[in-house]
């Protein structure tokens, strides 16, 4: 890879945790040596709750007794499930990243939620960031409620990022009641099905990578898939 390309994977299994955790962790060990290439990865996951280092017990109900994991990003609970694409971004946030200027946590962050606004764009869906609420919001145009469509969590080590974002293509909602998303009990959740779009999660990924290249200045490679079912490369 280039500069000017980044390695896009992809896995089409359904991806466990624990191996998706293992697997970025020694990814962004191996980026920081220059012994591996910057990388966006997407995936789903089985369903499951995971807990950011602000989530408090009490936002955690989880009738269908799915599996909960601490996930060392910042942040509450997320949920995570087939329908919902997981987009885990691996950068040397030292250097700049086109527009995005290099070690600045806040600057990245925002590139994160204009690569997802533009990605939602592509379906005329017109998300937004709110002042002290975590990740984009749309407004449903049958009921006028503001409500969730992808969340965004963040860490990094030794300025190298992992974890990423979740958009929710086509996910059981009903799952989302487990927890109190993101800690914040005033607005709900959606999805394009839910805004009535039958999205398929390939196109979704081509606005992804279209998105990708006008935020970070850097074009997506053709996506190479990744079997990790067998714990990480």
């Amino acid at each position: 890879m280039t500069k000017e390309q980044i390695l896009w994977e992809i896995s089409k299994k359904l991806v466990p945790y624990p191996l998706a955790l293992s697997r970025m962790e020694s990814m962004a060990r191996s980026i920081r040596a220059d012994e591996a290439t910057e990388r966006v990865w997407l995936l789903e996951h089985p369903p499951l709750y995971t807990s950011g280092t602000s989530a408090k017990a009490e936002d955690l109900f989880n009738p269908a007794h799915y599996p909960t994991y601490h996930a060392g990003r910042g942040g509450q609970w997320t949920y995570h499930g087939p329908g919902q694409r997981t987009a885990y971004v691996m950068l040397d946030l030292q250097r700049a990243h086109g527009p995005v200027p290099g070690r600045d946590l806040r600057a990245y962050v925002h590139a994160l939620e204009s690569w997802v606004i533009g990605a939602l764009a592509h379906f005329g869906i017109h998300g937004e960031v709110r002042e002290g609420r975590v990740g984009v919001w749309v407004t449903d145009p049958k009921t006028g409620k503001e409500e969730k469509i992808a969340a965004i969590g963040v860490r990094v080590s030794r300025w190298v990022s992992w974890h990423g974002v979740a958009i929710n293509l086509d996910p059981n909602m009903a799952d989302f009641e487990g927890i109190v998303p993101c800690g914040i009990r005033e607005y709900g959740v959606t999805s394009f099905r839910k805004l009535g779009l039958s999205t398929t999660m390939q196109e979704l990924d081509y606005a992804l990578a279209q998105s990708w290249a006008n935020t970070f200045g850097s074009t997506p490679s053709p996506l190479q898939e990744v079997d990790v079912t067998q714990g990480p490369d």
